[in-house]
């Protein structure tokens, strides 16, 4: 079993709550360097995990010659270069999603990539959930579909975490990296949404992020829709798309609130059928999953539960990771699985700006 030495760059919750927990337990892998604009959470990251190495710079770990995989776990603004970077030097590199906030900085790294032996993996975890693949594995055929709903109706993570896990927020983060980082946020949802009001570009954002796990599992499900039927955003933080699939019609909603759930789910109805699968909140781990197959003829009904599953959808992500790196093989969630997801969100963002 060959064992990875993997860096990682970013440390913040994701980092701390999902990615290095479980590389710590996985014998095929060792943390092997940190880095972080951060210094005291670098310091404290290396000595609750025993890392030996902490780089200075992003540049400095990607460049480290002890180093096989670079996990890119930092803001989002960060990925695209991060990841150019990476390609160039010829690391094996997981990226958490999206791997980058527009389809032009993406673009021309499909290009850079056609001449890399390395795997560049895209981290769409629901993706992996066993859930998930149990709905794939039972899917009907598309054409006896009627009906797709997939939501994300959710409080953000900050109410589970507090209550679950220890979490080093650090302080030492320099202003100018802070405001720095907002401003090229906000020039790179404008460079796809033009001269936006505030809440339409806070919508095209919650496309990038929340919304782009439901995206792309829509889109290994079913396929790419026919056209992005209606779009709506309210304050920025409530979204709901009509995607055209011809025979049917698969609708998304999310809405970000302050009621202390996380209801995140898909269910395709047929005529007889319906599938349904839930997530609940990532942030407190191992909390089970289930497909429901509930089905009715003239005299009876029934529902099928497979499952539950305890295993981290994470867990099993990372262990896809590490099998596309070993054997070398493609997988499923590539640089141009994800340059979809993003055209998809260009397309619903243009429905926002016709939305008076």
């Amino acid at each position: 079993m060959a064992k990875l030495r993997v860096g990682l760059i970013g440390l913040g919750e994701v980092a701390q709550l999902m990615h290095l927990p479980l590389l710590a337990d996985d014998q095929r892998f060792e943390i092997a360097a940190v880095t972080d604009v951060s210094p005291s959470l670098v310091a404290h990251v290396a000595e609750r995990y025993g890392v030996k190495t902490r780089h200075a710079t992003a540049e400095a770990l990607i460049a480290d010659p002890a180093i096989d995989a670079v996990f890119i776990l930092t803001p989002d603004f960060l990925h695209a270069p991060l990841l150019e970077k990476s390609i160039r030097v010829g690391k094996h590199v997981f990226i958490e999603k999206p791997a980058a906030l527009t389809a032009a900085e993406l673009k021309p790294l499909l290009e850079l990539e056609k001449t890399n032996t390395k795997t560049v993996f895209v981290g769409y975890m629901r993706r992996f959930a066993p859930a998930f693949t149990a709905l794939k594995q039972r899917l009907p055929p598309r054409e006896e579909i009627r009906h797709v709903r997939i939501r994300d109706l959710i409080r953000e993570s900050q109410f589970f975490v507090d209550q679950s896990r220890n979490i080093f927020r650090p302080t030492d983060v320099p202003a100018e990296a802070i405001a720095d980082g907002r401003t090229q946020t906000q020039a790179l949802l404008k460079s796809v949404m033009g001269e936006a009001r505030p809440d339409q570009l806070r919508a095209y954002q919650v496309l990038t992020g929340l919304s782009s796990h439901s995206f792309s599992a829509m889109r290994e499900l079913f396929g790419a829709p026919n056209a992005v039927a209606a779009a709506r955003q309210h304050r920025g933080e409530n979204v709901l798309v009509m995607f055209d699939y011809g025979s049917f019609t698969a609708l998304y909603e999310a809405v970000i609130h302050d009621v202390a759930r996380f209801d995140a789910g898909i269910e395709v109805l047929t005529l007889n059928q319906h599938f349904k699968i839930n997530y609940d909140t990532p942030y407190v781990r191992n909390l089970p999953t289930r497909l429901e197959i509930t089905t009715s003829d003239l005299n009876s009904t029934g529902t099928e539960i497979i499952g539950p599953f305890y295993e981290d959808a994470f867990r099993v992500e990372l262990g896809a990771f590490h099998h596309a790196v070993t054997t070398g093989e493609k997988p499923k969630t590539l640089l141009t699985d994800s340059l979809a997801d993003l055209e998809l969100f260009a397309e619903v963002g243009r429905h926002f700006l016709e939305q008076n």
